[in-house]
């Protein structure tokens, strides 16, 4: 039996195109070709099944971009190993909480992460521990090497690739589980809408924990034989400098991004003509953004996706990102949506309702988690909680964001998750937070504080109990405190009430 051809992509380019460079680390300027990246995979993957790890086991990693996580992902799509990538912000108590909850059968990470693991009591447990820096310098020093390895043959659709973690709407993370076969769906639904090839280059400098660290460029450029320069952390000025430098085609960036290249010192005199587009991700572009870089001669292309479903889902073409200015474009090609009211009925065009998606690359659920997995799918359709409506061309426009999430710096923060750490303070009887503009980040935290009577808190006491529980993008930036919350008839808070406040304020 020979392996799937979706399964092993980079053994394919191996044959392909060998010399060609697959990717390239900015800070340390070292890369790897399509062949080096195949015969590292093929070391790892023997490695780890020579410890034990079998089809469905999960690592760890703690870790920035770097090449070594590529080379296992080669090793993944060979051995069926699921790939964990955690969130470097997280604090000890959060990520304490992903051990516990994906059960690692190893964890990588940087040394400098060691301190936050060894205060996380789950990862006492864990059977294989090793640092990247040591993991990176035996792997690069055999990428001349030959390493046979017989790729598994029995990894199917349906087999996840990653565990993606997602913000909990009800205070705790949820582990999308990303597959093979979504992985496939999604690298052909870039492609029909992007028009990746072999030829293409790219900045990656989204972190790895993102589905869109994964999911936008590198793996459908691995599909198709292109080429990406990663980063670990964004740097403005660099990006701009690095654009001209590799003749990048494409690159994606969320609008804080954007914003920061367009105020970087190289931006006025790069040579860009090499880029065909940037492809937006996260909330749509002022115009005169959008008009600003369309003067350097980039048209902007936006999109609206989502860690369970692709997660490309939606792409404006960039002809009409001014013309059709606010929407998140059509839907990708192997896609079905609906658009329904709350008896899950569809409405007319036009009318607003939420939006259900359908295809082949939506989850199949949450790892462990058989309740929210229930409550997202639905007769084979997932239910994303974005409302949105849908005019007579076709063309979708979000009107709601999923429940209340708001996205800072392009990091999606679910304030049911962070309302409930600070609800545990001793001092505070109700919490609830919204998402407020920020100038810099986009939206920023505010909570409304409601303290337990004879209490004394502060806002500044409020912050620092916050510090080294939640990432500091989670932190609100901004705390009010009220003498009792508005809620509905319900008895639930009443966030739009609040949000009307906030805006009253201002």
């Amino acid at each position: 039996m020979s392996v799937q051809p979706h399964r092993d992509w980079i053994s394919k380019w191996a044959v392909y195109a060998a010399q060609k460079v697959a990717v390239k680390e900015y800070e340390t300027q070292r890369s790897l070709t399509y062949r080096e990246l195949h015969v590292l995979g093929n070391h790892v993957a023997k490695v780890l099944t020579d410890k034990g790890l079998r089809k469905g086991d999960r690592i760890a990693i703690l870790s920035e971009s770097c090449l070594e996580y590529y080379v296992l992902f080669a090793a993944a799509q060979k051995t069926g190993i699921v790939l964990v990538p955690m969130n470097y912000r997280l604090s000890a108590r959060e990520i304490d909480y992903l051990l516990a909850d994906c059960e690692p059968a190893m964890v990588i990470a940087r040394e400098k992460y060691k301190p936050i693991l060894e205060a996380c009591g789950h990862y006492q447990h864990v059977s294989y521990t090793v640092s990247m820096e040591e993991f990176a310098e035996d792997a690069y020093s055999r990428r001349f090497s030959t390493y046979a390895f017989q790729a598994r043959t029995d990894i199917e659709d349906d087999d996840p690739l990653f565990i993606l973690y997602t913000s909990g709407t009800t205070g705790f993370p949820k582990g999308a589980l990303y597959t093979h076969g979504m992985l496939f769906w999604n690298a052909i639904n870039t492609h029909l809408r992007l028009d990746i090839s072999s030829r293409d280059v790219s900045i990656v400098c989204t972190p790895p924990f993102h589905t869109g660290g994964w999911n936008i460029i590198p793996t459908p450029f691995f599909h198709h034989g292109a080429s990406f320069t990663v980063m670990r952390k964004f740097d403005a000025d660099a990006v701009v400098r690095l654009l001209e430098q590799e003749r990048v085609t494409m690159f994606m960036a969320v609008p804080t991004m954007i914003q920061m290249m367009k105020e970087a010192p190289s931006f006025a005199t790069a040579d860009l003509s090499s880029v065909r587009y940037f492809i937006i991700g996260g909330e749509p572009l002022p115009l005169p953004v959008i008009e600003e870089w369309q003067r350097r001669g980039i048209p902007i292309r936006q999109g609206f996706g989502m860690t369970e479903v692709g997660p490309s889902v939606t792409s404006l073409h960039q002809d009409d990102s001014v013309r059709k200015i606010g929407s998140i474009g059509t839907l990708n090609f192997y896609l079905e949506a609906r658009v329904v009211d709350d008896n899950g009925n569809d409405v007319p065009q036009g009318e607003e309702g939420e939006l259900l998606l359908r295809g082949h690359v939506v989850t199949p659920g949450y790892y462990k988690n058989p309740k929210a997995t229930a409550e997202a799918i639905k007769d084979g359709w997932f239910y994303t909680g974005d409302i949105v409506r849908q005019d007579s061309e076709g063309f979708f426009y979000v009107v709601d964001r999923k429940k209340n999430m708001y996205i800072s710096g392009g990091e999606n923060v679910y304030p049911a998750e962070v309302e409930k750490f600070i609800g545990t303070h001793e001092d505070i009887a109700e919490v609830a937070i919204i998402g407020v503009p920020d100038e810099t980040w986009g939206e920023v935290g505010k909570a409304f504080i409601v303290r337990k009577p004879s209490a004394t808190l502060s806002a500044e006491e409020v912050l620092s109990y916050c510090m080294g529980n939640l990432a500091k993008y989670k932190i609100p930036k901004y705390i009010e405190f009220l003498p009792e919350l508005p809620k509905s008839d319900t008895g639930k808070i009443d966030r739009r009430r609040l949000k009307e406040m906030e805006a009253a304020a201002r």
